[in-house]
């Protein structure tokens, strides 16, 4: 397996009757027996080559100082908490700085607990981190659909011959196995887009949807058309500016929280969804830790959907 580095994050004093997600996370988990699993994957390096804020690389441990704060689930904290107890974080995938070497490492790193059916969280990074997750069910031998919360498609071509941020979905569904049987991206941005990437997920068999038409109900019928094993992709900076300033590119008029958050609850509440990741978040364009904070709440409205489950 590849080389985790672990994470070491304090954890608030609280009561004994006001316990926090750090408190209980994987209390009686091992990385053999755990129901989910939590690694990052520190890099920007493919941030860097698309021209991106670079920043992203500090997000895995931004994001857990703030998730590692959060309360179980106050209206449902035995099934919560359970959860919980039952996840264990692996730490950082080591970085050797040569992108496609660590993208291979996340994949090492996803593919048996894919393979034995746990439920996987990867806290990015830039959105490069995509590829290596996809790379994880190649690894395992898994077919899966692809969806994308993103202002951006990220299907632009490789840039001399090397992905980047904007081009993991490109790559997934060019890649030699064909496991990529379908991609989704919902939360387009209209002044991010090219004409061109439409077409091409167009052309292959995908689905595209502006955020301007995105509501609740919309999430809802997105998620429950994805009937193959999934894995979800979530993009801060699909998500309006106001909530979300720290990412790698940011763009003005997106999401509402409100929105991007029943997202990701339903997204774990979706018995076909078997992975997300959380990426793009940039700490040092951070603004009072906002972006880092939604963030976190991502992944605890993933949990409190996949606790509903």
């Amino acid at each position: 397996m590849s080389q985790l580095i672990p994470a070491r994050i304090a954890t608030p004093t609280t009561a004994e009757d006001d316990p926090r997600v750090g408190h209980v996370l994987g209390r009686s988990a091992t990385p053999d027996s755990a129901a989910v699993v939590l690694v990052g994957f520190p890099t920007d390096r493919g941030v860097q080559r698309n021209g991106g804020r670079r920043g992203a690389a500090e997000a895995p441990t931004a994001i857990r100082e703030q998730l590692f704060r959060l309360t179980p689930d106050p209206e449902s904290p035995e099934t919560f908490t359970r959860l919980l107890e039952s996840t264990c974080d692996l730490g950082d995938v080591a970085m050797s700085g040569d992108l496609e070497t660590d993208q291979e490492r996340l994949a090492e790193t996803l593919e048996p607990h894919l393979a034995r059916g746990a439920v996987a969280i990867i806290l990015g990074g830039g959105h490069e981190t995509a590829y290596g997750h996809f790379l994880g069910y190649v690894r395992a031998g898994r077919p899966v659909a692809i969806l994308n919360w993103d202002a951006h498609a990220d299907v632009r071509p490789l840039v001399d011959d090397l992905g980047h941020s904007g081009s993991p979905f490109r790559q997934a569904l060019a890649h030699p196995s064909g496991l990529c049987r379908n991609y989704t991206v919902a939360g387009l941005n209209p002044t991010t887009v090219a004409r061109a990437h439409l077409d091409f997920i167009s052309e292959r068999g995908g689905a595209a949807y502006f955020n301007t038409e995105v509501n609740f109900t919309v999430v809802e019928s997105i998620l429950a058309a994805h009937e193959f094993e999934s894995l979800v992709t979530f993009d801060l900076d699909a998500v309006d500016s106001a909530a979300a300033p720290g990412v790698s590119a940011p763009a003005t008029a997106g999401l509402s929280p409100h929105i991007w958050l029943y997202a990701a609850y339903r997204a774990g509440r979706t018995a076909t969804v078997r992975s997300m990741d959380v990426v793009e978040l940039c700490p040092p364009h951070d603004v009072d830790r906002r972006t880092a904070r939604l963030a976190a709440r991502t992944v605890w409205e993933f949990l409190r959907g996949l606790a509903a489950r």
